[in-house]
């Protein structure tokens, strides 16, 4: 809602005030989000979860992204950003569920696109296959992509992966998919952005 006030920070991470989320979107201002990336083991091999974002998004449809993610409002801490998890994907986690890794900034600049995140993010190492039920308008499934090919997909080392997972069909109801992706399916997280994303994971999972 444009009515809903985030907080504003410098580059450099100091509050500076409040502005509606469509001023921090027109403007480019700095402000907080919470990212929580879903992380899973099968026999010896790490994949990492990716959100489908869903065809009516008004920004960025039908590409993938952070497993659950959204703004944190000026009268939330960062922990509260924790309701997005269950929101979109309906797993009820904990706080203590997640590994915090701190807050890093994330641009993405594009034609009218203007925004500019520090991202608290959250690595949530999945325990077990995991029920989902989707918040449609926002999400149509989740993938998932071999950590250390997603990497080399990152650096365009390789073009294509291989991504599994389920997503919502229209009459509702979750489907097995296979698909080979690009690196123009992901959403344009900043590069230094990702690169410190899979640098922290690989030295959680060390």
């Amino acid at each position: 809602m444009d009515s809903e006030l985030l907080k504003v920070f410098d580059r450099n991470g100091a509050h500076i005030g409040t502005a509606t989320r469509a001023e921090v979107h027109s403007k480019g201002l700095w402000h907080e989000t919470f990212h929580c990336w879903f992380v899973s083991k099968e026999k010896n091999n790490y994949f990492l979860h990716f959100q489908l974002r869903s065809a009516g998004k008004k920004d960025y449809p039908n590409l993938l992204d952070i497993s659950a993610a959204g703004h944190i409002n000026a009268a939330e801490s960062v922990v509260d950003g924790i309701r997005e998890v269950y929101e979109e994907l309906g797993v009820d986690v904990a706080i203590e569920d997640l590994i915090y890794i701190g807050s890093i900034r994330d641009e993405i600049i594009q034609d009218a696109i203007l925004d500019r995140e520090w991202g608290h993010v959250f690595f949530y190492m999945i325990p077990s296959e995991l029920q989902y039920t989707f918040q449609v308008e926002e999400v149509a499934g989740i993938m998932k992509v071999e950590l250390d090919l997603f990497e080399q997909l990152w650096l365009e080392k390789i073009d294509h992966v291989c991504a599994t997972g389920i997503v919502v069909a229209e009459n509702l109801k979750q489907v097995e998919v296979e698909r080979l992706v690009c690196k123009g399916d992901f959403l344009p997280h900043n590069h230094a952005y990702m690169s410190s994303i899979l640098k922290e994971l690989k030295r959680i999972l060390e």
